[in-house]
């Protein structure tokens, strides 16, 4: 049987939690010991209460979590403040998104031989079942965005939005929303702002998805192959862009051009989902929930990384669902033979005792 831990989050205003009471209960039902770090989980609304009744252990430090646990569990990577507290040979699951991470946590991984497996690289018949609802969770909010920052007294009139109702009413047109990726993140984001009325464009590659979305639409979301003529036609006329681009395991390519945001009308808006992975858009860099826009040629832009945060308890639960096959196979066996019981894994073990895994 394993011991998991579960930490703190400590970047600013990171409410999520790496198991809601929920999955630290699954895990103590199948002989597991789960140490939770005092008030881990209050930003979700999860009490130390909670966690007791559920079967956890309350301990009073981060140290005292990395140093009882074989496996911990977390949602963001870890910062420079936690290496410190990484053990020899333990296992580590998080989104990790170690392409655009400081060297230094590759390294201190590296030096403590610990296995790392990135939540966004576990990989199940063509889908990423962990990033899946985080994906699903923000492009659900894009609207709640969008329609925050359209409006007109934001702040000052250079912060302030083109005062722009999404879904219009009769005799004034609805807002121009243009999205760049159908995949999970897209889709979501273009039938929640098609719920809201909003005009919606969607440009992908992929003609699959493309028709996928026109035929759950009939045809009322407005879909074109994403070559540079559309993306530059596109973008000029949009009141909002979306970025949910996500090539897995490499940057995202930036596919808007500084250019292309200067044709852009004055307080329209960028969000950047895929700042994660670098940022699709030229004009693009970390937000956080504390600071969240800033404008570049006239546009508002919002791209922070962690922004479901902003609905922690939604996400830690969805959060748990997911990854719970995932941490229970781990628990069971060694490394290499969860992997036989969960072969998705395989692509999430990004580092195994320290060294890059190469399956097979």
């Amino acid at each position: 049987m394993a011991e998991y831990g579960v930490p703190k989050e400590v970047r600013d205003l990171e409410m999520r939690v790496g198991l809601a009471p929920s999955g630290v209960l699954a895990l103590v039902q199948a002989g597991h010991t789960v140490y939770v770090e005092h008030e881990a989980g209050l930003g979700a609304g999860f009490t130390d209460e909670n966690y007791r009744q559920a079967g956890g252990q309350i301990v009073y430090s981060m140290g005292e979590v990395y140093g009882r646990a074989r496996i911990i569990t977390k949602v963001t990577r870890p910062t420079a403040a936690e290496h410190q507290w990484f053990q020899p040979g333990q296992t580590i699951c998080s989104f990790l998104h170690l392409q655009v991470a400081s060297p230094d946590l590759r390294q201190a991984l590296t030096a403590r031989e610990m296995t790392a497996v990135a939540y966004e690289m576990i990989e199940e018949n063509g889908e990423r079942p962990v990033l899946l609802p985080a994906s699903e969770i923000a492009g659900r909010m894009a609207p709640l965005i969008a329609g925050q920052l359209l409006r007109s007294d934001a702040g000052t009139p250079e912060r302030s939005g083109r005062g722009i109702l999404l879904s219009g009413i009769p005799g004034v047109p609805s807002a121009v929303v243009v999205i760049l990726g159908a995949g999970v993140l897209g889709s979501n984001a273009a039938r929640a702002f098609l719920g809201l009325g909003a005009e919606v464009t969607v440009l992908d590659q992929d003609m699959r998805k493309l028709r996928w979305l026109d035929e759950w639409s009939n045809g009322r979301i407005n879909s074109l192959f994403a070559n540079e003529y559309n993306l530059r036609r596109a973008v000029e006329y949009a009141d909002v862009l979306v970025g949910a681009i996500l090539v897995p395991g490499s940057r995202s390519p930036v596919v808007i051009s500084r250019e292309m945001v200067r044709q852009m009308r004055p307080g329209s808006v960028i969000i950047d989902f895929s700042i994660d992975e670098g940022g699709c858009v030229a004009t693009s860099r970390p937000t956080t929930l504390r600071d969240p826009i800033y404008v570049a040629e006239g546009v508002i832009h919002s791209c922070i990384p962690n922004i479901t945060a902003a609905v922690a308890r939604t996400t830690s639960y969805a959060l748990t669902n997911a990854a719970l096959p995932y941490l229970l196979a781990l628990g069971q066996s060694n490394t290499l033979e969860a992997i036989k019981q969960q072969p998705a894994l395989a692509r999430g073990l990004i580092l195994y005792r320290g060294r890059p895994f190469q399956q097979g």
